[in-house]
């Protein structure tokens, strides 16, 4: 029989039994260690995965499946979460306290996700401790399929640049302070990817551009508290992608960045040859922190100059400046995404709201001791992940729905300490308004979705303020920012089942209680809308040794 005759016989036998190619599959095998490492030039215990900090990249594209064998070495437990991939109908991957149980020291866990129907620029961190204040992120690249087309040609290279602020008291130091009652206080510096500098110092280059090419740079501010501001010397920014969303490719002097998100510039290489800065500087602080980076054209001569570009302006006027750049980006309707259909094919601004969630953030003192919260309650972890209690059916032994109201509480200066999980019904589009009280600026992500950031205004937010919001072209993403005595409304359906964190990105806050889980369950129970408990998955707590539930079924 001829090879052809054979190719033919064996599509039909795939074909008889309903065989059906997967999508691509990356393996990746991590050991995480501590590491003598000087982000600042003080020498501290760094988390570094295989030797490296930041940690090594993950180069994919839309619907790979992800195989991450993670073996700890450190001498505490260890997850890490994967901000902003959705983990569609499997929360189990998601990595945070409330949905797997740790990977204790000297073991390993193998994460196994798919980065469903998505692009953009997102990032891998610890979510145990004071973790994320040592290191151990890295870049998580997704980028779309070659039949999809990019509203912009590609880039000569792309680089991933991980900015932020940094403490040299190390993430025992700082856990200790925060356990103890106390604030971290102050960041020591800023860094960009794993150094810093300053002008005039003598530094090998960041990244080499050629002369007459252009170049996509993913920033992600991975810092602990810090909004930061990023402009290249005598090089203008073209903002295309912001959280896993094509933008309206407006043309920027400088960003604001802040805590937790991400976007992607093109940066075109069109100036005399030679070395240029990268400027990163905090936004917003009483004290300013900067830091610098170079830019070198290959082939270039001559340093960069000392004439750094003028930042944005800081005070109320800042924070103006800074809500005039937020409404400037737009949602570009005309391109395709993870699939082929439009980006703006899905009119959210003519969805029916059945449920608004205003959430007030606030701090007391609870026996002593600092606390932060969401409507009055600070968060604390259960003994056994919140997940695994609720798919078990033992959630009377471990903690209550819906302790915290869909309304902030008369008094807010009482915080109570408890597991803080809401029930979500399962497909609702709803309305979430977040209200900032503070003098300091939050940021706010939500694991498992992408919302719908509809509007970021000064003073508190009434029914009447609807008609201030973008339901045409507000960018679908994954991270808001609340400025001080101002407030934030996105939007969303809950249609990906699974418990879901919903968490300040500055960490000292999201460690202290400012966080709560979504829980969003399928009526039907079935794998059509939400996986079972994979295989490998650890148990702990008051789980380990039930017997297992009944599987969900097609």
């Amino acid at each position: 029989m001829g090879s052809g005759k054979v190719t033919f016989v064996a599509l039909l036998l795939c074909l008889s039994v309903g065989v059906i190619a997967e999508d691509p599959y990356l393996y990746f095998t991590w050991n995480v260690t501590y590491g003598t490492i000087a982000p600042l030039g003080v020498p501290q215990q760094g988390i570094l995965i295989n030797g490296q900090f930041p940690g090594p990249r993950i180069n994919c594209t839309s619907n790979n499946n992800i195989v991450v064998n993670v073996f700890n070495n450190l001498d505490e437990p260890f997850l890490f979460t994967w901000n902003g991939v959705q983990h569609r109908k499997n929360s189990w991957q998601d990595g945070t306290s409330g949905t797997m149980c740790p990977i204790m020291p000297g073991q390993n866990f193998t994460y196994r996700f798919q980065v469903k129907d998505q692009i953009g620029s997102y990032y891998y961190f610890p979510t145990t401790a004071l973790h994320r204040a040592a290191g151990g992120y890295g870049a998580l690249n997704v980028h779309s399929r070659a039949l999809i087309p990019v509203p912009f040609d590609n880039p000569a290279d792309e680089y991933n640049v991980f900015v932020g602020d940094w403490y040299n008291k190390g993430h025992k130091t700082l856990k200790k302070i925060l356990d103890g009652g106390r604030t971290i206080g102050r960041a020591d510096g800023i860094i960009i990817n794993g150094k810093s500098a300053k002008v005039g110092e003598a530094k090998e280059p960041l990244f080499t551009m050629e002369a007459g090419k252009t170049y996509r740079y993913r920033f992600c501010n991975l810092g602990m508290r810090s909004s930061v501001n990023v402009r290249f010397q005598g090089h203008p920014m073209k903002l295309v992608e912001l959280e896993g969303s094509h933008t309206v490719q407006n043309i920027y002097d400088s960003l604001d960045l802040h805590v937790g998100q991400c976007l992607s510039v093109l940066v075109t290489a069109d100036q005399e040859p030679k070395d240029y800065y990268l400027v990163v500087s905090s936004r917003f602080l009483k004290q300013a922190l900067s830091s610098v980076a170079i830019i070198r054209y290959a082939n270039g001569k001559g340093p960069a100059s000392p004439e750094l570009p003028t930042p944005p302006p800081e005070n109320t006027e800042g924070i103006a400046w800074s809500m005039n750049q937020f409404r400037s980006f737009r949602w570009n309707l005309t391109a395709s995404a993870a699939r082929p259909n439009p980006q703006g094919s899905y009119h959210y601004g003519q969805i029916n709201i059945t449920r608004t969630i205003k959430i007030f953030n606030s701090k007391s003192q609870v026996d002593g001791k600092l606390r932060y919260g969401l409507n009055g309650i600070s968060h604390t972890d259960s003994e056994t992940p919140l997940k695994l209690v609720e798919y078990f059916g033992a959630t009377d032994k471990a903690f209550k729905y819906d302790l915290m109201a869909d309304e902030a509480p008369a008094d807010s200066t009482k915080l109570t300490i408890a597991a803080n999980v809401k029930n979500a019904t399962y497909r609702n589009f709803v309305e979430i308004i977040f209200e900032n009280h503070e003098k300091t600026i939050r940021t706010y992500h939500l694991d498992g979705y992408s919302f719908f950031a509809v509007a970021v205004e000064p003073g508190r937010w009434s029914p009447e303020k609807r008609k201030n919001y973008n339901l045409v072209d507000g960018l679908s993403r994954n991270n808001i920012q609340v400025y001080p005595n101002s407030w934030a409304a996105i939007m969303l359906t809950f249609d990906n089942a699974g418990m879901w964190n919903l968490r300040s990105e500055m960490w000292e806050k999201t460690y202290l209680g400012e966080q709560l889980y979504f829980s969003v369950l399928s009526p039907s129970r079935s794998l059509r809308d939400e996986y079972n408990i994979p295989d490998n998955h650890p148990l702990c707590g008051i789980v380990k040794g039930m017997p297992m539930p009944a599987p969900y079924k097609a």
